[in-house]
């Protein structure tokens, strides 16, 4: 996992349990009711195309016509669950959580594009904040100030109300990031 690009190890890391999850049901076919329901909770907070790849490799379908119509985020998951069920060795770690600090460069880049009126990154950030509403908490929180950020704020005493000490980190790291590109 060495070589995988920063965003695809991020993904990994954030959803590696739930990775473990689907491959073990299609290892030990006994666990499919748990699955089945962990499908339908997701597929309820708005994961309906991941969901439907997930069902049809159940199914036993292994081709890549799975991944037409998924975004990258969907893409990633569905290659490790694919990976994982050929050679459970290929799985992602369980015992690494996300890297928050990684993230704020690639957010910073993206609200600065979204900024510019790249209609890629605006729609990439939309997507993303939208994943973090349903995440709750900080994420949530984090989400829900994307916009204003796009838009240009950038007082931390307004943007960190509410924020418990990770988000406030992650926020700041973003912020410390936008104020880099302003200077250039």
């Amino acid at each position: 996992m060495a070589g995988l690009p920063d965003a695809v190890e991020q993904v990994l890391r954030m959803h590696a349990p739930f990775i473990h999850a689907v491959v073990g049901a299609l290892r030990d076919r006994s666990q499919l009711p748990g699955l089945m329901r962990t499908l339908e909770a997701a597929e309820r907070q708005g994961w309906p195309r991941l969901v439907g790849a997930l069902r049809l490799i159940v199914d036993g379908r292994r081709d890549e016509s799975l991944k037409l119509g998924l975004d990258e985020e969907d893409r990633v998951i569905v290659d490790a669950v694919l990976r994982g069920f050929d050679n459970p060795a290929t799985l992602p770690p369980l015992d690494r959580q996300a890297d928050a600090a990684a993230a704020a460069p690639g957010l910073a880049a993206m609200i600065t594009a979204a900024a510019r009126g790249d209609a890629q990154a605006l729609s990439a950030l939309a997507n993303m904040a939208e994943q973090m509403l349903r995440a709750g908490g900080d994420m949530a929180r984090l989400g829900g100030l994307m916009r204003r950020l796009v838009n240009g704020e950038r007082d931390a005493d307004v943007l960190l109300k509410g924020m418990g000490p990770l988000g406030r980190k992650l926020l700041l790291d973003i912020l410390d990031e936008l104020g880099k590109t302003a200077l250039h």
